[in-house]
């Protein structure tokens, strides 16, 4: 049980999203009960010169996204310096025992076009080997 798959579980939380210049896109919410740690990734897919690609973390004791909050420190940017130049690369925000039950990653964007691939969550649970969720059709796993 040392391969990542049986450590870790694996989502995907959100949908890709078209160019916009005004982007605010929450991904599915999670409970995080049985969890330590959550991280979310996700891939920018188009960009347009200005653009300001932004990913964060909010926190809530609800499974509601009224009276969802930043969690100070997951916050993040990449701007395009010019056309597609962060075409391809990714943001990636963690937290470690989030001080809520619920947590969700939004997607911003700003000043001009960005576009947005899924988000995947990456989870530590408490209890492992890892059960991998709905939105996982298969996995394997091999040694050599």
């Amino acid at each position: 049980m040392h391969g990542l798959i049986d450590n870790l579980e694996f989502r995907v939380v959100g949908a890709p999203v078209a160019n916009a210049s005004s982007t605010d896109n929450n991904s599915t919410r999670i409970d995080m009960a049985d969890y330590e740690s959550v991280a979310f990734l996700t891939v920018i897919t188009d960009s347009t010169a200005t653009g300001v690609a932004g990913l964060k973390i909010e926190e809530n004791d609800a499974d509601s996204d009224s009276g969802m909050a930043e969690i100070a420190g997951s916050s993040l940017t990449a701007t395009c310096v010019e056309n597609d130049d962060i075409n391809q690369l990714a943001l990636i925000t963690e937290v470690f025992k989030p001080a809520k039950r619920f947590v969700q990653a939004v997607r911003t964007s700003a000043t001009a076009n960005i576009a947005f691939g899924s988000v995947i969550a990456v989870l530590k649970p408490r209890r492992r080997p890892a059960v991998q969720g709905a939105t996982i059709k298969a996995s394997a796993y091999v040694a050599n």
